[in-house]
């Protein structure tokens, strides 16, 4: 079982997950990747599976779709390889866009790998009860405020999204608020928000399972409507507290190591923040060690599960999942825990200021795209990372070889 901990002064971390851009997994360009079909296993050894025990039917659910996942194609990965080396170019002159090339043949088990297009950003939206602690000077309506506002089309993500041909979807999975219906918003709260995480649970197991479990049918049912990459979001006011404190857990870090200034609190609120964040950690001292449904029901989010999901999702149905920043990367730990092989359809789009995201990024091996001082979320970051993942498909589906032009290498 893949065990997810607690505070760092009784923590064993949770093992790193084999990812294309790991140490225990070689970039896929200079060879190697993680499984190759059923009953693979991963770099660690461990056969690939789900550490969900039987409990509520959404965990069953959320089981069935963990068992579905099977690591990324090494055939297909060394064709995009073998290509990449025929290419009208000096071997590696075009870096990681060559990798990322490979990585796209290796989850789509063809080479060339098709264009990730059509692209949507998933969007999901939850309010936190911790926000009672003051870990944020925002007042929680906004959630509420900015889900209308990312239906209306005029948020940053909007703007980003149509300036690069991505679709948008919302999803509603627990802001406190009630929101009104419209055609970009699956409005399907689990709760109206969570619990304070400082003195209790934010959600029990099968509210958190049914929140992933609600990514993953949002995913999935943008896979059948034709998307062929996905592409996280978020929004939730206080919402980085608890994903510093998934992070802390999962990667046995100190509370003070994970918290960072959110939308840009003060130094006084720092304090506060990363005192919650550690009161959180240490409510689950001495308790044996959670599995990953159990660390995101303690300290996670609703909306933290649902990017969870749908990370779950993209691997499950082998399409490429852009990561956008901290509260994404929280939920690709989880869904890392539950399934390693995830790990290898992820890709990162950026680095966030905020430092728990680093730490996620070290800890599951991915290397981001890019590192602009983003901390916004909405997805942004993972928005403006797409066109390098388009442009690295059609590189290696569109430039010619020098086979075509008769040169002999």
């Amino acid at each position: 079982m893949v065990r997810m901990v607690a505070p760092p002064s009784t923590l064993v971390a949770m093992p790193s997950p084999p990812s294309p851009h790991s140490s225990s997994t070689p970039d896929p360009v200079s060879g190697g990747v993680t499984g190759d079909g059923p009953g693979h296993r991963t770099a660690s050894g461990r056969s690939g599976g789900s550490p969900l025990a039987p409990g509520s039917p959404a965990e069953v659910a959320l089981a069935e779709v963990v068992g579905s996942i099977r690591g990324l194609d090494g055939t297909a990965a060394q064709a995009a390889r073998e290509r990449d080396a025929m290419l009208t170019k000096p071997p590696g002159s075009l870096g990681r866009i060559e990798s990322l090339a490979v990585q796209l043949a290796a989850i789509a088990g063809a080479s060339p790998a098709p264009i990730p297009e059509p692209a949507v950003v998933v969007v999901f939206a939850a309010d936190h009860g911790v926000h009672t602690e003051g870990v944020s000077p925002w007042p929680q309506e906004v959630t509420a405020q900015m889900v209308a506002g990312f239906c209306r089309g005029g948020a940053a993500i909007n703007v980003i999204a149509r300036a690069n041909g991505l679709g948008v979807r919302v999803v509603n999975a627990g802001v406190a608020a009630p929101l009104e219906d419209h055609d970009l918003l699956v409005n399907r709260p689990v709760r109206a928000g969570s619990r304070n995480l400082r003195v209790e649970a934010a959600l029990t197991r099968a509210e958190a399972a049914t929140a992933a479990l609600l990514g993953v049918e949002v995913g999935m049912g943008l896979v059948d409507e034709g998307a062929r990459c996905l592409l996280t979001g978020d929004m939730g006011i206080a919402n980085t507290t608890p994903s510093a404190a998934v992070v802390a857990a999962a990667t046995g870090s100190a509370a003070a190591e994970a918290t960072g200034r959110g939308t840009g609190i003060d130094d006084a609120t720092l304090a506060v923040k990363t005192q919650v964040v550690s009161d959180a950690l240490a409510r689950l001292a001495g308790r044996p060690p959670l599995d990953p449904l159990g660390l995101l029901a303690e300290v996670g989010g609703l909306e933290i599960a649902g990017l969870a999901g749908l990370c779950l999702a993209g691997a499950s149905a082998r399409v490429p999942v852009v990561v956008d920043g901290l509260i994404a990367l929280a939920g690709a730990l989880v869904a890392c825990a539950l399934q390693p092989a995830v790990a290898g359809y992820l890709i990162a789009g950026h680095r966030s200021v905020e430092p728990a995201a680093s730490l996620a990024l070290d800890h599951l091996g991915l290397a981001p795209l890019l590192d602009l001082d983003l901390r916004l979320g909405e997805g942004t970051g993972a928005a403006l990372a797409y066109p390098l993942v388009r442009a690295a498909a059609s590189v290696a589906a569109e430039m010619a070889t020098f086979d075509d032009l008769g040169i002999d290498p």
